[in-house]
């Protein structure tokens, strides 16, 4: 059975966050932590369990089982590329929706390729996805959204040869739900939903 992912489970990135400093993401934090034997890079993934209280969300969202292992150049370039063009977005007015994840087994990083970490506790992914849908600011996000809505998915190898323009990644949510089994969107209409999943973005990177 696939794993259901509605809107209102997504982390929500909107003006508020940015003018509180929280739209940042943490990818360039834990560089030396002393977990990462094979990546510089340890990162909390954007999904926050929603039928949580919000403190607790926060701990579930930076507990150690919520983490993946990034490769440097693939979270301090390609990554960060991203993100700060999510904040672009936000400071544009728009409101941006994110979620991410991992899957497959096995990547490249600074040292080379591993499929474990950790002496074997912790398993390297083979790739990283996000989806971004992307509405102008205000109430009602999941009644605004339509087949026009711009939903930005990315599917990134896991690797240190990776190209720093993650337009160049970008693909559908299908695809991503494919690979993963997630049932993404899963709380809009199914017409709407069918929409958006099958399209694959066009729109700037910049």
């Amino acid at each position: 059975m696939s794993q259901k992912w509605p809107l209102r489970c997504l982390t929500l990135l909107s003006k508020a966050h940015r003018e509180s400093g929280s739209a940042r993401g943490n990818g360039g934090e834990g560089r030396n932590g002393k977990l990462n034997l094979f990546y510089n890079t340890i990162i909390p993934t954007a999904y926050e369990n929603c039928n949580r209280k919000p403190e607790r969300r926060s701990r579930k969202t930076n507990l150690m089982t919520n983490i993946i292992s990034q490769a440097p150049q693939n979270n301090q370039e390609t990554w960060a590329n991203l993100e700060d063009y999510t904040r672009d977005l936000v400071g544009d007015g728009k409101e941006v929706y994110v979620v991410m994840g991992s899957y497959g087994v096995g990547g490249t990083g600074t040292n080379g390729s591993a499929q474990t970490i950790d002496n074997g506790r912790v398993t390297v992914p083979g790739r990283i996805w996000k989806m971004l849908v992307v509405l102008e600011e205000g109430e009602g996000d999941q009644q605004g959204i339509n087949t026009s809505t711009r939903v930005i998915a990315v599917d990134t190898p896991n690797s240190n040869t990776v190209r720093p323009d993650w337009g160049s990644y970008r693909t559908s949510v299908d695809a991503i739900e494919q690979a993963t089994g997630y049932d993404l969107l899963s709380a809009l209409p199914a017409q709407v939903q069918q929409a958006l999943e099958r399209q694959v973005d066009t729109g700037p990177t910049r």
